[in-house]
This record gives C-alpha cells, sequence and structure tokens, in this order.
C-alpha cells in the first residue's frame, strides 16, 4: 500500500503563533496502522515541487507522519523568497511561526507518537539549523543549511542532529567542519559529514529549477549526486531511528 498525502490548512495555528496570515501543508501518511513518530519537512529555497514531494515520500515510507507546510503560500514564492530566506538567516520571521505551527499539527495528530523530528534541505536547512534549539523537536537533521553568524548561541541546548555538506558547494565553505566544532564545544549528540564529490542540493534526486539556469547551476556545485545521497540518506534513516522511533518504543 503506498503513502498518502492530503493537503492540510495550517492557517489557524500560524496565525495563533503570529505567522501567515494563510498557511497550506502537505501531510504524508505511511501505510499501514498508526501511530508513527512525526517528521516536520522544510522545502528548499525553490518551494513546494515534485522533488521535495518525494523526499517527504521517502521519509513516509520509512515510517514517519510527515508534515510539509508551504512557507510560499501567502503570497507566492517571488513574493514570500526574500523575506524567507531572511528570516532563515536572522532566526526571526513568520516562517519560523510557520514550521512551529506544521509541528503542532503533526503533535496534535492521533497518528502521532508524540516524538517529532525536523529535515531541511538547502534554505530549510538553514531553517533546521535554527529550530534546534526551542525544545520543540527531538531530532533534526541538516541538509546544505547556511549557519548563523552567532553558531554556540543557536546550537545551545540542542537536540540531537545529523548534518550532511558537500565540500564542492561553493556557497558554503568550510560549514560542516565549524558546525562539527560547535556542537562538539556544546556537547550536543550529533553526526556531520562533508562528502568530497558532492556539491549544493545532492541529495535531490532530480534537477530543479528554470531550464535556462540549470547549466550555471551546475557549474557552481548546485547538483543530485546520488553516490552521496544514498550514503547521506542512510545516515539520516539510522540517526532518525535511533531519536525517534527507537525512543518512542523505550517510552
Amino acid at each position: 500500500m503506498p503513502v498518502t498525502t492530503s493537503t492540510v490548512d495550517l492557517t489557524g495555528l500560524s496565525a495563533a503563533r503570529g505567522g501567515s496570515r494563510r498557511l497550506t501543508g502537505h501531510l504524508t501518511r505511511p501505510a499501514g496502522p498508526g501511530p508513527w513518530p512525526g517528521v516536520v519537512v522544510v522545502h528548499e529555497a525553490l518551494g513546494v515541487n515534485d522533488v521535495m514531494h518525494r523526499q517527504a515520500d521517502r521519509l513516509a515510507s520509512a515510517g514517519y507522519l510527515v508534515l510539509m507546510p508551504d512557507l510560499f503560500t501567502d503570497g507566492g514564492a517571488v513574493r514570500c523568497l526574500v523575506p524567507t530566506f531572511r528570516a532563515a538567516l536572522s532566526g526571526q520571521g513568520r516562517a519560523f511561526h510557520d514550521i512551529g505551527a506544521a509541528r503542532t499539527r503533526l503533535a496534535q495528530d492521533p497518528d502521532c507518537t508524540g516524538r517529532i523530528g525536523i529535515i531541511g534541505f538547502c534554505m530549510g536547512g538553514s531553517f533546521a539549523l535554527l529550530a534546534l534549539s526551542d525544545g520543540e523537536f527531538d531530532a533534526a537533521s541538516v541538509n546544505y543549511g547556511r549557519p548563523p553568524k552567532d553558531l554556540d548561541k543557536a546550537l545551545d541546548g540542542a537536540c540531537p542532529v545529523v548534518a550532511s555538506y558537500g565540500a564542492r558547494d561553493r556557497t558554503l565553505p568550510g560549514v560542516a567542519s565549524r558546525l562539527e566544532a560547535a556542537l562538539d564545544r556544546l556537547g550536543v549528540v550529533h553526526d556531520v559529514k562533508e562528502y568530497p564529490e558532492a556539491g549544493h542540493s545532492f541529495l535531490n534526486d532530480a534537477e530543479v529549477g528554470p531550464r535556462a539556469l540549470r547549466p550555471l547551476m551546475r557549474v557552481t556545485g548546485i547538483r543530485p549526486h546520488p553516490e552521496s545521497a544514498v550514503d547521506a540518506w542512510r545516515r539520516i534513516d539510522d540517526f532518525f531511528a535511533a531519536h525517534l522511533t527507537a525512543q518512542d518504543r523505550q517510552g
């Protein structure tokens, strides 16, 4: 039996937090009976697309109740991209309230165990990094997310984190080592890895964005790298199983 996806209205939960005036999300349920741990998926800068849906489907197939809020609901990608990026870099803005609304929706679902993780890609990885220490998530997967200036402050009290970066990502040189050093200093449980042959967005299973720009994106290191993606997903699966699924069984 395949996973099933439905669109849910998150407006009430978001507005109550001071988030977007209109917010929808895509809720993907595993096959079979629940309950399951939850995972909030934070999409990349190009928004909710087929690649992001397949990432959500993959997580649901692994046994997670998945909710991906569309951070561009209230205004579309063109109007929302810049302020959403600013929020990802500053740690403030309605997008954080929208992500919190998605987490609350999962927690309220009778098919959720109550243990909830977050995974972010590109811009979403930046949001995941800044959501680590708010106490709402039990584990996080950060994928080529840009770190805040004050890493130690942002990560103080963080939940366990698994992070993946590409050495050929020209937009984030040295970030993996900086992140790992900060997590070491703070004593946060973590698994950080930089892949020598991978660039930005290497976990995507297909190229995205306008076709005319794809050659330029390849030159700047923005492209899938299946070999690295296989290992990164193995680590993510193992990490979430340890901190979301196994912890729930122990409880």
